[in-house]
């Protein structure tokens, strides 16, 4: 029996107690006899007689009161029963059994509804845990391999004298190598700041935004035999300007770092941010995975590149700090369509 059921029942129930006790104390002869003395004026004498005196009409509301509170209280156990015997299971729940789950089976009823909810936010909950175990495994491997490759280099430089060439080469390999800690360090920041929600918002002209960061990227386009697009028209949206900058920086990097020579980026600004390139095909099923920590395209984790994997888990972490969607979709001839929808101001 549900909720509702429970309730109705014990407001029916209380509703005809209610009635039978108006009744009941109707019928009952609710006078108490007492004596009190008297005076006769034919001899003199006191005498007695026995009068009643009406208990009042409070003493009987009172006692009705009473009965109706202590039913009332047992009805309120009797509705409360189901959601306590659910309490035990859900004390089960912790970080050492996130699998379990109450599985309340079908039906409609309340009850039943409420243990499909929980169980339905355990899985969130073990989703984004196993994601959180998943992230910080793969954070380890990403700063296990270049700190190994470093302390390599230094033990090759300690072991022998080196040559002023080979010392220059170690160094140069020491700096990348750093260099690419600190990227990655830097991603790991920003992905955890833009997961801690925004603490002001402002309005900001992506457009504009977007503008600045193309021409910062004119450079490596170019050297990459790449040509970068721009179709900007005014967009102002409201957010943290830092993080914007991030946000478009990061999917223009992308977009030219992952082109093919000869291709181009096309960056769009209107009712969304599109930024979309030339680049080799993407499988559809891949394309959803690629915003996730840490992954890259064929390659699962680390394809050696100088990248962190973070680009787009970072994107998206923005965008949703931002309240807004991020969507990328994969064309039938190559590359890569990413498209940010954000409040406007």
């Amino acid at each position: 029996m549900g909720l509702r059921a429970r309730l109705a029942v014990a407001v029916l129930a209380t509703v005809t107690w209610v009635y039978v006790a108006q009744y009941i104390f109707a019928k009952l002869p609710w006078n108490l006899p007492y004596y009190a003395p008297c005076w006769e004026n034919v001899d003199g004498l006191a005498c007695r007689v026995t009068r009643k005196i009406p208990i009042d009409n409070l003493v009987q509301y009172g006692i009705v009161l009473a009965v109706t509170a202590l039913l009332v209280l047992l009805l309120i156990r009797w509705v409360l029963l189901p959601v306590r015997r659910m309490l035990p299971l859900i004390a089960q729940v912790g970080p050492q059994n996130l699998g379990h789950r109450i599985r309340p089976g079908r039906g409609r009823d309340e009850i039943r509804q409420l243990g499909r909810s929980l169980d339905t936010m355990m899985d969130g909950i073990a989703a984004g845990y196993e994601g959180q175990r998943s992230f910080a495994a793969n954070a380890s491997h990403e700063l296990r391999t270049p700190l190994a490759l470093q302390r390599t280099l230094i033990e090759v430089g300690m072991a022998e004298p080196l040559t002023p060439e080979q010392s220059s080469l170690l160094a140069g390999q020491l700096l990348e190598t750093n260099a690419r800690n600190e990227r990655l360090i830097e991603g790991l920041l920003v992905l955890s700041q833009a997961d801690q929600g925004l603490k002001t918002r402002t309005p900001q002209r992506l457009d504009r935004i977007a503008a600045d960061v193309t021409d910062a990227h004119t450079r490596a386009a170019a050297e990459a035999d790449v040509k970068i697009k721009t179709e900007l028209s005014p967009y102002e949206v409201t957010g943290d300007p830092i993080l914007l900058e991030r946000l478009v920086r990061n999917l223009v990097h992308n977009a030219v770092k992952y082109n093919r020579p000869g291709g181009t980026v096309v960056v769009t600004t209107g009712a969304t941010l599109v930024v979309r390139n030339t680049g080799p095909l993407v499988p559809a099923e891949d394309v959803n995975r690629l915003f996730e920590p840490f992954t890259r395209l064929a390659t699962g984790r680390i394809d050696h590149s100088g990248g962190s994997g973070l680009g787009l888990a970072i994107a998206r972490s923005i965008v949703r700090a931002h309240d807004g969607t991020i969507t990328a979709t994969a064309p039938a001839d190559g590359g890569l369509s990413v498209s940010v929808g954000l409040r406007s101001a």
